[in-house]
Order: C-alpha cells, then sequence, then structure tokens
C-alpha cells in the first residue's frame, strides 16, 4: 500500500511516498480501508522536528485520523464490523495511509449523512473544542476569545461557544476575507493576530483558547479579565518563552489561570461520547465541518506546504 512517511525532517519536502505492507490487523484491531485522512496542525509541528525529544524518528508515518470501511479485524473482534463505515485515532501517527490499523476501542461508526471527508474534520479537532472550553469552565454569559481561530480546532471552538451562550466571540485571524467566514460561524468580533482592533470588542475576556501559543503568548494575559481563564491547545506558532509565566505573575491580584488541554487526558469513551454527538449534529446541520480542500494522498507535501503558508480555512484532507 501507499504511506507517506517524513523522510528528512524540516519542510515539506521531506515528507515522501513510499510503498509499505498492508496491514494485517493484531488482537484487538481492525483495518480500515481509508477514504480521508485528516491533515492537523500536530502533523506539521511533529514533521519540522520540533518534536525530535518525544521520541519522533525519520520514517515516521504522521497523521492521527482517518476514516472509511472496515475490511479485516484481529482476533476477539465482532466480524460485524466488516464493511462498515467508520472513523479512527491512530494515536500520534500512522494516519497518512491508504489501509490503516486501529485499536477497535478507538473507532466509532459514522452515521449515513456524514461524509468520511467530514469526520475527520471534526473527529479530533471538535472533542479538543469541547473539552478545552470544558476545562476553562466556560460558563454562558462569558466573553471568548479564539486565538488562531482558522485551523480546525479554532472553527470548532467558535462554534461551540457560540452555541454554548458565550456574550462574545471574539477571534484573532489574519484576514478580513476569513473574518467573515468566522463570523458567519459564531464569531462576534474579528481581531488582528496581536488582538488588535475589532470595533466594540471587549475589553477583556473570561476565556481565551489558544491553538497559537508562541511568543506572543504571554500578551494575551494582559486581555484576561479578573478570574480569567487561558487554555493552550496547541503550539502551532512554537513554544512560549521560558519566562512567560512571569507576565501572568506580575497581574497576581486579577487571580488569573492557565492550562494546558491534551485530549490525552479523557478516556477513549468519554472522548467518543462527544463525538458521536458532534457527529450527529454535522449530520443534522447544527455543525459545520469546514473542509478546505481535498487532495490526492500522495500530494501530502502541497497538503503541508499549504499549512505552512497560512493558506488552510478549516482542514485539509487527503483522500488515498
Amino acid at each position: 500500500m501507499k504511506a507517506i512517511e517524513i523522510r528528512t525532517y524540516g519542510g515539506p519536502e521531506g515528507l515522501a511516498v513510499v510503498e509499505r505492507p498492508a496491514p494485517v490487523p493484531a488482537a484487538g484491531e481492525v483495518v480500515i480501508a481509508a477514504q480521508a485522512v485528516g491533515v492537523g496542525g500536530v502533523d506539521t509541528v511533529i514533521r519540522s522536528g520540533a518534536l525530535a525529544a518525544y521520541g519522533f524518528k525519520e520514517g515516521h508515518v504522521p497523521g492521527s485520523e482517518v476514516a472509511g470501511t472496515v475490511s479485516a479485524v484481529g482476533d476477539g473482534v465482532d466480524t460485524s464490523w466488516i464493511g462498515r463505515r467508520v472513523w479512527g485515532f491512530t494515536g500520534t501517527g500512522g494516519g497518512y495511509v491508504e489501509q490503516a490499523a486501529v485499536p477497535v476501542r478507538e473507532i466509532l461508526p459514522l452515521p449515513d449523512d456524514l461524509s468520511a471527508a467530514d469526520a475527520v474534520t471534526l473527529g479530533s479537532s471538535g472533542v479538543v473544542a469541547h473539552y478545552a472550553l470544558a476545562h476553562a469552565r466556560f460558563a454562558p454569559g462569558e466573553a471568548v476569545l479564539v486565538r488562531g481561530a482558522a485551523g480546525s480546532i479554532g472553527v470548532m471552538t467558535v462554534q461551540l461557544a457560540a452555541r454554548g451562550g458565550a456574550a462574545a466571540v471574539a477571534v484573532t485571524t489574519s484576514s478580513a476575507e476569513r473574518g467573515a467566514r468566522l463570523r458567519q460561524l459564531g464569531a462576534t468580533h474579528v481581531l488582528d493576530r496581536s488582538g488588535e482592533g475589532g470595533q466594540d470588542a471587549p475589553a477583556g475576556y473570561d476565556v481565551i483558547i489558544d491553538i497559537i501559543a508562541g511568543d506572543d503568548l504571554p500578551s494575551f494575559f494582559d486581555r484576561l479579565n479578573p478570574n480569567g481563564r487561558m487554555v493552550v491547545v496547541g503550539v502551532v506558532a512554537g513554544r512560549p518563552p521560558a519566562d512567560f509565566g512571569t507576565k501572568m505573575l506580575a497581574a497576581f491580584r486579577k487571580s488569573l489561570s492557565f492550562a494546558t488541554f491534551s485530549a490525552d487526558t479523557v478516556t477513549a469513551a468519554d472522548r467518543h461520547a462527544v463525538r458521536g454527538e458532534q457527529f450527529a449534529a454535522a449530520g443534522r446541520g447544527d455543525l459545520a465541518a469546514v473542509v478546505h480542500e481535498l487532495l490526492p494522498l500522495d500530494q501530502a507535501v502541497l497538503a503541508h506546504r499549504k499549512m505552512d503558508d497560512g493558506e488552510v480555512f478549516g482542514r485539509i484532507v487527503l483522500t488515498p
């Protein structure tokens, strides 16, 4: 089968199309004939080599989610899964393939009215957005700022905050066009990347969900209301400065809170419960799965180049 591996860490050109043996499901696994593969921000961070210290090595196959049809099952797995359309989580890698081996505990049936492309656009990003807001103790009537709202996690956070009764949903983004699209999804105020602008935007926010991090993260502590909470769910722009916490300590009397969130801290059963609700909502048209573009699997280099250039609104989906 075709797969995409990281031949050399660095730019998108380090990705390569290779032939690998088709997987044979181990006990407790299924094999999914992939129809759609989600391209996530974490894939580009891993490809860059920024996470090499966490054990990622050359030859790694990126990708964490696929959707398609179960073609085989391993020992101990109900054979009724064969032929069913499912979404599957492959972990920190293994998704950029024509056929993916996935633990049965990490798959979820797809509703008939949800496409495979929509499933990999919502599957991980929707869960992160949901639990990030919960981690921030978001409550109706609060003002929310989503930093880096044009990606798949940001798009979902905007929608969920709006549906959850936020008094304001501000977004940082790179263009008026993207701002207009985010308004259609529930944003009420559009700011530039530094958090400036936006006519009548709130002076402060109760919750900031940050997908970007990077050098500018500390400046956003100034935008939190008293008792405000910032939750970082991504490091698209790299890690913040080592002393970023000094900015928060300087505002000690505002009782600010800072946290990170990873979906790894949520059980598979709880993730599936939220994911199933979101899949159903998307099928009804209550949530939008924003697919930026469909590209063939062997154009993963182009997909990553578009991600690096900041062209993507929503999610790029690879089609094996």
